[in-house]
């Protein structure tokens, strides 16, 4: 298992593009009113444009697994709680859970070559 992002929920998407870029030296890597990375040397920095369940100034970091089945099987053998299940999501395979402080975190499958 890899660190492969983590996604900082934003209030103001051109303040923050604006900061990692301009002030922290970040390399924008692609950019949106909703979304936004940044390319690192490890894992993905990504902005999202909050809404009305994330609070800004908080971070979801997300991890890589080769078998994202297996993961949540683990995981729901443990009794971790399941925000989201299992499911396609822009192209990749994604869940989500809650550690015991209610931080949620999201797991993705890694992506096979073709």
């Amino acid at each position: 298992m890899k660190v492969g992002y983590a996604i900082v929920f934003v209030s103001d998407m051109k303040r923050a593009v604006g900061f990692y870029q301009d002030v922290v030296g970040l390399p924008l890597k692609v950019q949106s009113p909703a979304w936004t990375e940044f390319t690192t040397e490890g894992a993905t920095l990504a902005l999202h444009a909050t809404d009305p369940s994330d609070q800004p100034g908080r971070c979801r970091p997300g991890f890589s697994v080769p078998d994202l089945d297996a993961f949540h099987a683990r995981m729901i053998e443990s009794k971790v709680r399941c925000i989201q299940e299992p499911k396609d999501v822009f192209g990749a395979r994604v869940a989500q859970y809650a550690d015991p402080d209610g931080l949620t975190f999201s797991v993705g499958e890694e992506r096979r070559a073709r």
